[in-house]
Order: C-alpha cells, then structure tokens, then sequence
C-alpha cells in the first residue's frame, strides 16, 4: 500500500515556492502521488449539499485560493522526477474534451508518463451555471468525454460521435507515454459513481472513508466489477480517510486487505514558510508513511 498527499495548488501549495518544497519534499521521503483539487469559481451560497460532510458545508472557505490543477501539476513535474501527479479530482464535465485531452497530453509528456487523471461528475450548480455548462447531464457528458480523450490519445487520426462530441479525421498530437491506456481514477461514492469505473476507469478514489466504509464500498465496487467482467486487480482503490485516528496499524490493515492501493491525505495547511511546509510534509510521512510501510 502506498501513500499520497492533496495540498499542491491550494492552501499551503499556493504559491511557487510552496509548490516547489512541498513537492521535492514528498518525493526525497518517498511519498506515491501529489495530487491537486479543481474548483473553477465558487459560490457563497450553493443549493446542493457538499457531499462529504455532514453538514453539507464545504470544508474550507468560498474565498479559497486555487491554482488550475493542471498548470500547478506541470509546475510540479517540473521540480521533480519520480513522484506520480495526479488531479483529485477534475471537473471533467466543465472542459471541452478536445481541448482537455490535449492539456492532459502535454502534462503527461512533460512528466514523463507521470500523470493520472483524478475524474469526476461535479456537484455545485452554481458553478457549471457560471460555466455555461448544463449541471443536469454532467453524469453523462462525463463519461462520453472521457470516452472521446481515450480515442484523441490513441488514434491517429480520431474519430467520435456521440450526444456531446462529434470529430471526425483530426490529429491530436504528442500522445500520452501510454496513449489511450493512461490512468482515469473516478471519485464518487454513488453506484452510478461506481459502474462508471467498471465501464471506463483504471481506479476508483474513495474520499473520507472510515476502515468499516472503505470495506464496505470496496466490496460493493468489486461485484460491479464483477457484473462488467472485469477483476479487482485491474483497478487500484485510492482512499482518503481524512482523520488521523486511521492511521493505526489496525485501521491500516483493515484498508490494505480490503484491498487499498493507496492511502492520501490532505496537506491543507495554512500558508507558511519554506521550511513549515518542508516539516509539515515530513510530519505527514512520520504519522502515515511509517506505520504503512511498517505493515510490509
């Protein structure tokens, strides 16, 4: 099981210094992935639920700072030369596909083949409307999106036709190091959430899970899995626990035979110096990284 940080981008990766540190830090103590959140705009006030809390607030303020995830990850590739960069996760259904795949493509080849791409649906309205993009059939424009990215990495020319995107004959090029085969994480915790991993991803990304619901939807997703005859082993599962009283060897245990791939935390410290951020991310790998590679 390896183990991973949100934080590149926002909060205490903000800025490029911070970005700098925060990143050659996880990669010299031998961290798995840095991983960058993406919001476009956010509203103060927004109907839909936040849906990993209990009160349906977000975590952090609307007045947040956040670099583009994709901008703030190349920063990062640029500084390092090992460490796995991913989204976590993207607004897929807020791009233009065309133009996102290319965005991807270029990332991915200037980190050598190191990004994954961190999918997901979306939840707050208010910014698909700021958008102009329509909040109802984000679930499948989604999948038909990454569909059409899947064709631009890997043919030459691409054709697609569906509902949201139609080319025919074009070229989209350089390719990602593995074309048409590059990681696609979904988050989600809904079934529909989970059939889409089963029908186009490489990993599902579970976030805030306690041990007891990681076993339980990890479960869940592998007889979806199984439904679209497909095996556990050909996707990774990424958590989240996103509390510190999970990082006992029993809870770790618990999240590695249920079949975790990766543990990620988030490194949302507020802003501070170069050396805060490099304690920080070494208190981070003392409290996880150890006692997971403790487990053997």
């Amino acid at each position: 099981m390896k183990f991973g940080m949100i934080g590149v981008g926002c909060a205490a990766g903000i800025t490029p210094s911070a970005i700098r540190t925060i990143a050659t830090t996880a990669e010299r103590l031998g961290l798995s992935t840095l991983y960058a959140v993406e919001h476009v705009v956010f509203a103060d006030n927004y109907e839909h639920k936040y849906p990993y809390s209990q009160t349906g607030d977000l975590p952090g303020s609307t007045r947040m700072a956040l670099f583009d995830p994709f901008i703030a990850l190349t920063y990062a590739a640029a500084v390092t030369s090992s460490i796995r960069l991913g989204t976590g996760i993207s607004l897929i259904p807020m791009h233009n596909p065309v133009i996102l795949a290319k965005e991807i493509a270029s990332l991915d080849q200037l980190s050598e083949g190191r990004f994954m791409l961190g999918a997901g649906i979306g939840w707050m309205e208010e910014e698909f409307r700021a958008a102009g993009v329509p909040f109802q059939d984000r679930a499948r424009r989604t999948e038909e999106y990454i569909e059409a990215m899947k064709r631009l990495w890997s043919d030459d020319p691409a054709s697609y036709h569906g509902q949201f995107v139609n080319f025919d004959n074009i070229r989209c090029n350089p390719k990602p190091v593995k074309r048409g085969a590059l990681p696609v994480i979904f988050g989600g915790e809904t079934t529909a959430a989970m059939r889409r991993v089963a029908r186009h991803g490489s990993g599902w990304f579970g976030y805030m899970n306690s041990p007891e619901q990681a076993e339980e939807k990890i479960g869940k997703l592998h007889k979806i899995l199984a439904e679209h005859g497909r095996k556990p082993e050909e996707v990774e599962i990424i958590i989240t626990p996103n509390d510190p009283r999970y990082c006992d060897r029993d809870s770790l245990k618990r999240y590695r035979d249920a079949g975790t791939s990766e543990i990620v935390m988030q490194g949302w410290w507020r802003p501070g110096s170069d050396e805060d951020n490099r304690k920080n991310v070494e208190q981070l790998a003392r409290t996880w990284l150890d006692p997971i590679m403790a487990l053997g």
